[in-house]
C-alpha cells in the first residue's frame, strides 16, 4: 500500500484518542462543572460536514447519558436570514476541527451574546470560533493535512464523550473510555485486509450505508468519505427510514454498508440486514457479532464488548479503511479530492 496522509492519520487515531484522554480530562470535569451551575435546558449543536456527523451523535450521547434535549443549529438563520431563535437557558455548542468556518462562529457569538454558556470543540485554540467562546475543549490531533477529516472526528466523538461522561461524574463511563485506544489500535491493525476487501467494489457508482442509535452519525460519516473519496454516491439512512421509500433502489448486487453493534439497535439491524440480502444487495458489515459477520458478503469485524455508546469512535475506522481501499482501487489519489480544500469557509 502506498503511503498517503490519509492513511497515515487513519493509524495514528489510537494515539490521537490517548492524548485526548491524557491532556483534556482536568479542562472537561471544569467546562462540566460550569454547565452543571449554568443547568442548560436544552442544548443546540453548530457544525458542518464531518463535524456536523459528530453532532448527530451529540443528539444520542447528551439525550441518553445526560437527559438533554439536543437540537442542530440552522447557520443560515444567524448568517443569511439573520433572524437567529432565542437561545437563552441553552449550551450552545460548536464543533469545527479548523474554527474557521463563518456560520459556525456566527451561532456561538449570538448565543454568547443572548446570555446562553457556550462550549466549542476545535482542534484550533486560537481560531476564531475559540476566540467567541466562553469554554474551548482542544482535540490535541497535531495537524491534519488529508482532506478527508479522520483522525479530527474521531477526536471530536471522543471529546463529547468525555464531556458528557463529567457531565454524568460516572467513573465507571470514564474506564471505558480509557479502554478506547487499545481497541482501535486493534481495528487498525487490519488496515492491509480491509483494503483488500474493498477492491471487490471498485465498479461501484452508489450504495447505501445504514446505522441506528449512536451509530445514524456513524451511517452518515462513512457515506460521506465514500462521496469525497470515491465519488461514490453514498445514502446514508436508519433502517426505519430506508423502509419509507428508499429500499426500492436495492437489486441484485447493489452494495449495502451495515453497522450492527452491540446494544439497543442489535435485532433491528440483523434484521435489515437480512431484508437486504433476501433482495440480493452486496452486504458490507462492521461489527463484532458472529450472526451479523455471517450475513455478509465482506465481513468487516471489530473487537467484542464495546458499549454501544462509545462504538461510534471505533465502527467508523473500518468505514475509513474501507473508503481509503476503493479510492486506490479506483486508481484515485486519496489525498487530492476532486474540487475539496482542507478548510471551507461556508456563511
Amino acid at each position: 500500500m502506498t503511503k498517503s496522509h490519509l492513511s497515515t492519520e487513519i493509524a495514528e487515531q489510537p494515539a490521537v484518542l490517548q492524548r485526548l484522554l491524557d491532556q483534556e480530562r482536568e479542562t472537561m470535569e471544569q467546562v462540566a462543572a460550569a454547565i452543571r451551575e449554568y443547568d442548560p435546558r436544552y442544548v443546540v449543536i453548530a457544525a458542518r460536514g464531518t463535524s456536523d456527523n459528530a453532532a448527530r451523535y451529540g443528539k444520542y450521547l447528551f439525550g441518553a447519558a445526560n437527559r438533554l434535549p439536543v437540537a442542530l443549529a440552522t447557520p443560515s438563520l444567524f448568517t443569511l436570514y439573520q433572524r437567529p431563535p432565542r437561545l437563552e437557558n441553552a449550551l450552545v455548542l460548536g464543533i469545527s476541527q479548523s474554527g474557521a468556518s463563518p456560520d459556525i462562529v456566527s451561532v456561538i457569538q449570538e448565543g454568547r451574546r443572548q446570555g446562553a454558556l457556550t462550549v466549542v470543540v476545535t482542534n484550533d485554540p486560537g481560531s476564531p470560533l475559540a476566540t467567541a467562546a466562553a469554554h474551548t475543549l482542544q482535540l490535541h490531533t497535531g495537524v491534519e493535512q488529508s482532506i478527508a477529516a479522520t483522525k479530527t472526528y474521531t477526536a471530536s466523538l471522543m471529546a463529547m464523550a468525555m464531556l458528557s461522561t463529567s457531565l454524568a461524574e460516572d467513573e465507571t463511563r470514564w474506564q471505558a473510555l480509557q479502554s478506547l485506544p487499545g481497541i482501535t489500535a486493534k481495528v487498525v491493525e487490519a488496515m492491509p485486509d480491509i483494503i483488500r476487501a474493498a477492491e471487490r467494489y471498485r465498479y461501484a457508482n452508489s450504495c447505501i450505508v445504514v446505522g441506528r442509535g449512536y451509530n445514524y452519525a456513524t451511517g452518515f460519516e462513512i457515506a460521506l468519505k465514500l462521496k469525497e473519496l470515491t465519488y461514490v454516491l453514498a445514502d446514508p439512512y436508519s433502517p426505519a427510514d430506508l423502509q419509507h421509500g428508499p429500499i426500492a433502489l436495492v437489486e441484485r448486487g447493489f452494495p449495502a454498508i451495515l453497522i450492527v453493534p452491540e446494544g439497543h439497535v442489535t435485532a433491528e439491524m440483523v434484521d435489515c440486514l437480512e431484508q437486504l440480502r433476501e433482495r440480493g444487495a452486496e452486504t458490507i458489515v462492521i461489527s463484532a457479532l458472529a450472526d451479523a459477520l455471517a450475513l455478509a458478503h465482506t465481513p468487516l469485524s471489530v473487537p467484542a464488548g464495546i458499549p454501544e455508546w462509545l462504538s461510534p469512535v471505533v465502527n467508523v475506522i473500518p468505514g475509513q479503511i474501507f473508503g481509503l481501499g476503493l479510492t486506490l482501487a479506483k486508481g484515485l489519489d486519496p489525498d487530492h479530492p476532486r474540487g475539496l480544500r482542507k478548510v471551507t469557509l461556508t456563511h
